[in-house]
């Protein structure tokens, strides 16, 4: 019998399968108006990702890309998840806008983004975000990125390190094998995909969710001892419930050179929506706190020294 924390990741695992395939089944015109697979929390009066005001579009690679743009001060890109788009992120568009220039864009055949040609990669949507700060001519900028949104930070940090301050990779994974999901997870995506109906196969909208949530299957493929030329200070974040095994995170953790770990209690991977003040609120104070390497035992002994001198007095 499965114990709890097993019945947990499956369930966060059905409610971001439900939220990818809802789009792939909604009766809506051309890809490029598709909506958000997660829905924006109810308190927000703006409507991000659909939000003509804020909204901007560039062409980079044959594909037109959608972004918004929100609030004045230091850039601040954020970066969504497997078939989801700018609306997931309302949550922290609403808080970060109130001191950073906060940019976020829908993913290559993602959002209103339009479809491309061929396979959709990792690599090909990191190439996307920095066209688009070459575009906005911006940077360098911070990046919070979610899921998906975590590996592009990453593969920011390798191929495009000139245009990052600091990353936060929130539930990123190296690769779709056993190291970093559980079996039953794999196995319930392939068995989502495999039930989608033949009719809705044959639409726009469900030929790019097979093509986007597929590449859960096959990538990314990224050698974690590439993660050691990420010069920038990077936040890894995950939660105690995650669909992205703990041990692959510490594995991702260690492997970066000037990384921080934090790991989210009671909660899956849909924190950032699920728990917006705690997961704004770690973001937050990584951005605002000068980056400090800690070496374990000295630091260690150091403010055992300070507290028993406190203690003292």
């Amino acid at each position: 019998m499965w114990g709890s924390r097993m019945k947990s990741l499956l369930r966060a695992a059905t409610v971001a399968l439900t939220f990818t395939l809802a789009v792939a089944c909604a009766p809506t015109t051309p890809p490029a108006t598709a909506t958000a697979a997660l829905p924006a929390p109810a308190a927000a009066a703006i409507p991000y990702g659909a939000n003509k005001a804020a909204s901007g579009t560039f062409v980079h690679d044959g594909v037109t890309l959608y972004y918004e743009i929100y609030g004045q001060g230091e850039p601040l890109l954020l970066v969504h998840g497997n078939g989801a788009s700018i609306g997931s992120l309302a949550a922290q568009i609403e808080y970060f806008k109130a001191h950073y220039k906060v940019i976020a864009m829908d993913s290559r055949d993602q959002g209103r983004s339009s479809d491309s040609e061929g396979p959709i990669t990792y690599e090909k949507m990191t190439d996307d975000l920095a066209a688009l700060l070459d575009h906005l001519q911006v940077g360098p900028v911070d990046l919070v990125g979610w899921s998906d949104g975590g590996i592009e930070a990453l593969l920011m940090g390798v191929r495009h390190p000139d245009k990052v301050k600091k990353l936060v990779a929130m539930a990123a994974n190296l690769n779709p094998g056993l190291d970093a999901v559980d079996a039953e997870i794999i196995e319930l995506i392939k068995n989502s995909f495999l039930s989608l109906p033949d009719d809705v196969r044959k639409t726009p909208e469900g030929k790019r969710q097979l093509k986007v949530g597929g590449i859960m299957l096959t990538e990314p493929n990224i050698d974690p001892a590439l993660l050691n030329q990420v010069a920038a200070p990077t936040l890894v974040l995950a939660s105690d419930h995650d669909l992205i095994r703990l041990e692959h995170i510490v594995t991702i953790y260690k492997s970066l050179p000037n990384a921080e770990l934090a790991v989210f209690p009671s909660s899956t991977h849909l924190v950032p929506y699920d728990d917006p003040p705690m997961f704004n609120a770690a973001v937050e104070r990584f951005l605002t706190t000068p980056f400090k390497k800690v070496d374990r035992i000295p630091d260690t002994m150091a403010s055992f020294q300070k507290m028993m001198n406190g203690l003292a007095r």
